[in-house]
């Protein structure tokens, strides 16, 4: 029997036989299929966060147009509350949420620092930290209860912005820890390692490495302590804000910590429930810029963070 001829390769020669091996098999299509489900998928599930909230924030503007005016946001409420503007709310409510930062920021981090760096690993660490996931879930209202009892009675501030502002402060310590202690780990032990082989003191290292580069982790939890703080109403209206205060016309800053205040969220909720024949844009007027007083802090966070990010060496 003689063998059978030889035939010309499958795979072809030159250019077309360097086609044939590179050219995708089944399996890298299915792969390839499966990653283009995928990116749709995730991608529809980013617009239903997106979309809904842009159409929210359009819906806003279009109602409260009629009233929005730089006017509005400097003049103070006149015909009892149903015109002028929210000054005075505004004023309140950056007070109300520059206090209760200058208050939860450094005792938060702080706190973060210690847990996460120098606390040692043993029953008691491992209880205070799930106190303070635990209180991170406490309903607003009973820390206002809180604040009257602490601050308002037994600390003897009484009804003002600091009681207040302190009542927020301790509303919004557990996520400043929590993120802290996040953005504390997110940074590589390679990093501590090295720096304590050189010789380093533990501080040495926290100083001038590690919180270098978690500063931009811990700025997110700040932004969620500005946001909480500028929009939660139970916590302030038992401690320091007033349904109204007169205020001077130009007034620039129409209170001291010792008064009480006026406050954009408490100030929407007035107006919505109970001043009567309200012009139908005021609430949304003072909603949209409730959001426009978030927006602008957690930019300038942000915005901080970007830089901040962009210096990382890793």
């Amino acid at each position: 029997m003689s063998p059978p001829e030889a035939g010309p390769s499958t795979l072809g020669s030159g250019p077309d036989r360097a086609a044939n091996l590179f050219a995708a098999t089944d399996l890298t299509r299915r792969k390839l299929r499966a990653q283009r489900i995928a990116k749709y998928a995730f991608g529809a599930m980013a617009a239903a966060i997106v979309l809904p909230l842009l159409l929210i924030l359009a819906y806003l503007l279009v109602r409260a147009w009629p009233m929005l005016s730089w006017g509005f946001i400097t003049e103070v409420p006149a015909n009892f509350m149903r015109g002028g503007g929210v000054w005075p709310a505004l004023v309140g409510t950056l007070y109300l949420v520059t206090f209760s930062l200058l208050v939860a920021a450094p005792i938060g981090v702080l706190a973060g620092i210690y847990l996460n760096e120098f606390a040692r690993d043993n029953w008691f660490t491992r209880a205070v930290n799930l106190a303070v996931i635990n209180l991170a879930g406490v309903p607003s209202i009973v820390h206002a209860l809180f604040g009257v009892g602490a601050f308002v009675i037994f600390a003897g501030l009484g009804k003002s912005i600091l009681a207040a502002s302190l009542t927020l402060a301790i509303m919004t310590l557990p996520v400043i820890i929590v993120s802290t202690k996040e953005a504390l780990n997110a940074v590589p032990m390679a990093f501590r390692q090295a720096c304590w082989n050189l010789g380093a003191s533990r501080w040495q290292v926290i100083r001038t490495i590690v919180l270098p580069n978690s500063i931009s982790g811990i700025l997110t939890g700040l932004i969620l302590q500005v946001s909480r703080a500028a929009g939660d109403t139970a916590p302030i209206m038992f401690t320091g804000v007033v349904f109204y205060m007169a205020v001077e016309p130009g007034t620039l800053l129409p209170y001291s910590p010792t008064d009480q205040c006026m406050a954009l969220a408490y100030h929407l909720y007035t107006v919505t429930t109970q001043v009567q024949d309200a012009p139908e844009a005021l609430p949304y007027a003072t909603a949209v810029v409730l959001i426009g007083f978030v927006f602008v802090f957690n930019s300038a966070a942000i915005i901080l963070r970007t830089r901040l990010r962009a210096k990382k060496k890793w």
